[in-house]
């Protein structure tokens, strides 16, 4: 990487970096209104994300869904697709991978854990590949049918760990049968868990090697392939993309494939390295949360890597700030929203900072086709 580079890359990052300053001043500025002190709260949020090695250990499990479900929504992004869904193709990935990893008893783990985390990405790529069909050959939307299918996800995975009930109804094909009136699976088999880096009570997983190297191919495939410079064509300029001979159907098609088969793989990973069971409830809004990941890291895989390690941190520090402090760890949300809402109003942050944009910044910026 050259120096132009760089400095390519810490203009494209500087925008993210002052919202998040300025997300934690106004988070501050509210503390204050409350009554609450914001120094005490703030050195009681990164001592819980970065002050102890349990901190550390929270912060990468925290960042490890969200590198994958923020690499999905960037892939959507660059062929000018907005990708809602990555929460239902994060619960599909996560029951498909507990499917496998709970049956197959016998197997080596050479051989079940990389079934179970394939089936995990499969899982998503069915489910990423619904709307891209449909918006190829209906026009549907892709943003009403991924919000769809989420609910569709949802209550298709709580089927099948339907604990039953008194009255005959029938318990779903995954429950757990020693789990009572619990609706989760069995515990996944031994051969199926991610090991650990890190043992308890650290319990940091290989999984998040396997997220950074899988962001770092998803870098390689759009911008060193002829794929993703395809992708990257059809989010540009849908009509050059056609001129140009470029299969612009079967590129949409596969790039909801792929963003899918990411956030499948989250669920996966998450379900196989963290929980090591399924219940309803494991999943929270990490799929939503891709979305924030994604903007914040200016639709570049690898700045997705750090805005994940910045919204895990946030996560893994927020209990500590409450504990240390007293201020509702509900305030990390509305800094995340903050932190949002800055990045997708550049401007004003340009404004509060007197910041002009340079030529070399606008080339080196991702861009994101919110329509055609």
């Amino acid at each position: 990487m050259t120096i132009t580079h760089l400095r390519q890359l810490g203009r494209v990052l500087l925008i993210p970096t002052l919202a998040l300053v300025t997300a934690l001043i106004i988070g501050g500025v509210i503390m204050l209104i409350f009554g609450d002190n914001p120094i005490k709260a703030y050195q009681g949020l990164f001592s819980g994300a970065f002050g102890a090695a349990r901190g550390w250990a929270t912060t990468l499990r925290k960042l490890t869904p969200l590198v994958f479900t923020g690499l999905s929504v960037t892939v959507g992004f660059k062929a000018g697709l907005f990708n809602i869904g990555a929460s239902g193709q994060f619960l599909m990935g996560a029951i498909a991978a507990v499917a496998v990893g709970i049956h197959f008893e016998g197997l080596p783990m050479l051989i079940h854990l990389p079934l179970a985390i394939a089936a995990g990405a499969l899982g998503g790529m069915v489910w990423g590949a619904i709307p891209g069909l449909l918006k190829v050959y209906t026009g549907a939307h892709e943003v009403i049918v991924t919000i769809m299918l989420n609910y569709v996800a949802a209550l298709f995975v709580g089927w099948t760990v339907y604990a039953g009930g008194t009255q005959g109804q029938t318990p779903g094909p995954l429950w757990d049968p020693t789990a009572g009136a619990i609706s989760e699976t069995p515990d996944v088999l031994a051969s199926a868990r991610i090991p650990y880096i890190v043992d308890a009570p650290y319990r940091v997983h290989w999984g998040v090697v396997l997220a950074v190297l899988v962001a770092i191919f998803i870098w390689w495939l759009l911008y060193k392939t002829v794929i993703g410079f395809e992708i990257r064509t059809v989010g540009q300029n849908i009509k050059a993309a056609r001129y140009a001979g470029i299969r612009v159907n079967w590129t949409i098609v596969l790039t909801m494939i792929i963003a899918g088969g990411l956030a499948g793989l989250a669920g996966a990973v998450e379900t196989l390295g963290v929980n090591h069971k399924f219940a309803p409830e494991f999943t929270g809004g990490v799929g939503f949360d891709g979305i924030t990941v994604a903007l914040l890291g200016q639709t570049h895989p690898l700045g997705v890597i750090l805005a994940a390690f910045m919204f895990g941190a946030l996560d893994a520090g927020g209990a500590r700030m409450q504990f240390v402090s007293g201020v509702s760890a509900d305030i990390i949300q509305v800094i995340q929203g903050l932190v949002l809402a800055f990045v997708a109003a550049p401007l004003l942050i340009r404004t509060l900072f007197r910041i002009r944009r340079s030529q070399d910044a606008m080339d080196a910026a991702p861009s994101v086709s919110w329509g055609r």
